[in-house]
């Protein structure tokens, strides 16, 4: 069902109303965080931005573990990566963002194709915890380093927290994917939700120390994954009310409430 058909004025009964809705919802283009997400494949033009951000954010990080992000300068990151300055500010508005996008890169897309991905007996709100975890706590070697830098540095754990908003638009597109029975607003809301909880963990994980002697270091009290199944939870009866709203989940137990979770 075309964009143009559901808004063509036409007479038709409201059920019609809401699948256009749904069609338009799924067929359009998202922007999700520093790349543009398509259902066809990348043109030249387009493969050619993301191998220059891809450069740009992996430089910025490079230049910023090796010699300490206070000692990089936009100028730096734009010469290693072989682009201009003037380029640079095309994809990033500062220092800081570069490097925090070579730890957060592609990681909200990733997390709704998770979502996306699972069977569609797999409760939502597993399906959502799950991805969080899996993108939000990878353990790799690399990953560690970055992670290190970025809470030992406010400004870019100032940045690295702004990043969880991005997750909102693809995840709402990812719930409705799953959902088609829902209405226009529950995807969008609970999306958010989940990007607020998620950031409400990372704050309390990135506590910076009280301690004078240890200031600018962060203290971690909990490990991230603890802390994300928390700040999770009092979203999941919403996420399983969605899933019998929708008739969704083939193994919805038929005394089942909403708002309440299944075991």
């Amino acid at each position: 069902m075309s964009d143009s058909f559901c808004r063509s004025g036409g007479s038709f009964d409201a059920r019609l109303a809401k699948t256009c809705v749904h069609a338009i919802f799924r067929a359009r283009t998202f922007v999700w965080h520093d790349r543009v997400v398509t259902t066809r494949p990348a043109g030249l033009r387009e493969r050619k931005k993301q191998a220059t951000r891809k450069a740009l954010r992996e430089a910025a990080l490079r230049l910023a573990l090796e010699q300490g992000p206070d000692n990089v300068r936009v100028e730096d990151i734009a010469e290693a990566a072989g682009v201009s300055p003037r380029t640079y500010n095309n994809y990033f508005s500062s220092r800081d963002q570069a490097i925090v996008a070579a730890v957060t890169a592609e990681r909200e897309a990733r997390v709704a194709a998770a979502v996306t991905a699972r069977a569609p007996e797999v409760r939502l709100a597993d399906a959502i915890i799950d991805a969080v975890l899996a993108e939000y706590t990878d353990s790799g070697e690399a990953r560690r380093d970055a992670l290190l830098l970025i809470t030992t540095h406010q400004a870019l754990r100032e940045v690295f927290l702004g990043t969880t908003d991005a997750l909102s638009k693809p995840l709402a597109a990812a719930i409705t994917e799953r959902l088609s029975a829902i209405d226009e607003f529950t995807a969008p809301v609970l999306a958010a939700g989940v990007a607020a909880a998620i950031r409400v963990a990372i704050e309390q994980w990135l506590q910076p120390a009280s301690d004078a002697a240890i200031a600018g270091f962060v203290v971690v009290s909990r490990p991230l994954s603890d802390l994300l199944r928390a700040s999770l939870a009092p979203l999941v009866p919403a996420l399983d009310d969605a899933d019998v709203r929708a008739g969704s989940a083939a193994n919805t137990p038929p005394n089942h409430a909403p708002g309440h979770a299944r075991s």
